[in-house]
């Protein structure tokens, strides 16, 4: 088994030069980097670059190759644009020479007014009220929740809620994280990024049931609406409008228990028909 990491120890990068960052070792069941923790190392890199009147508002990722869960990753900020209200940075994540992961994030100064609208939240049972997704999950996917205990699913059954007739695939999870996070609007954010990731590649699977596919994610945009705190109930109602020639896209909103609207993440993945002998997410022996 793994040594547990908690949220505090993936994103404590160390700065080893100026805009320069470094990854601990976050050991894996997994082969490859988990997608969202690349990602949310990568947003603290930028975010140490930043004036502390700006926060992210988005960000927009590809993932290039497969990260070595065993080995360390190097982050290198470019500081594209620092401007009155908005400012730009260009993350690369780089392993053993190669860069494996590449991200735009945009800040935005605080205090700026506008027009005001939101979409609704469905109307679900409260997490309360439901199980833990562990148990109604496939094995691979129940594979990948052991090494996510310090995180809370609950995954609300399709017939209770309202579909949608017109969007093919579509799952509703509760989601949080057990452990209280510190009172710091960034680290709530960074943890979303990370959080982000789980479950959605899924979604594209549920007019598929039985189908093994091999999964992956290919990249990953996210907008950051209002502020939220990670460590309270989150509501991600996801939808994948297409699924095609062995990619799948998928969509999420990310509402807080209230009902507001405060994230919202697209992700295109690979969700290629699993050859024999191949495993839906590489899986390695740790000694």
């Amino acid at each position: 088994m793994t040594a547990k990491h908690s949220i505090s120890d993936i994103l404590d990068l160390e700065r080893i030069d100026s805009d320069i960052y470094r990854s601990p070792v976050i050991e894996s069941e997994l082969e490859r980097t988990f997608g969202g923790q690349v990602a949310a190392q990568a947003l603290v890199a930028a975010t140490r670059t930043i004036e502390t009147d700006k926060f992210v508002h988005s960000l927009h990722g590809y993932f290039i190759r497969p990260g070595k869960s065993n080995e360390e990753t190097v982050f290198l900020v470019n500081r594209m644009r620092d401007g009155n209200s908005f400012a730009t940075r260009h993350v690369e994540a780089i392993q053993n020479g190669e860069t494996i992961f590449s991200m735009q994030a945009s800040f935005h100064r605080s205090g700026d007014e506008g027009i005001e609208h939101s979409d609704h939240m469905r109307e679900v049972p409260r997490p309360e009220d439901l199980d833990d997704a562990r148990s109604t999950l496939p094995p691979s996917s129940r594979a990948l929740l052991e090494e996510w205990s310090d995180w809370d699913f609950r995954m609300v059954p399709p017939d209770r809620y309202e579909h949608n007739k017109y969007t093919p695939s579509q799952q509703v999870v509760w989601f949080r994280s057990k452990q209280q996070l510190p009172d710091d609007d960034t680290f709530h954010v960074c943890t979303l990024a990370y959080m982000s990731d789980m479950t959605l590649l899924q979604s594209s699977m549920v007019p598929h049931p039985g189908h093994k596919v091999q999964m992956a994610s290919l990249d990953h945009a996210m907008w950051f609406l209002r502020p939220f705190r990670a460590d309270e109930w989150l509501l991600y109602d996801q939808v994948s409008p297409s699924a095609h020639a062995g990619r799948a896209l998928t969509h999420g909103r990310i509402f807080d228990s209230a009902g507001n609207l405060v994230a919202m993440v697209t992700q295109e993945g690979l969700t290629r028909t699993l050859r024999e002998g191949r495993k839906p997410f590489p899986l390695r022996t740790l000694k």
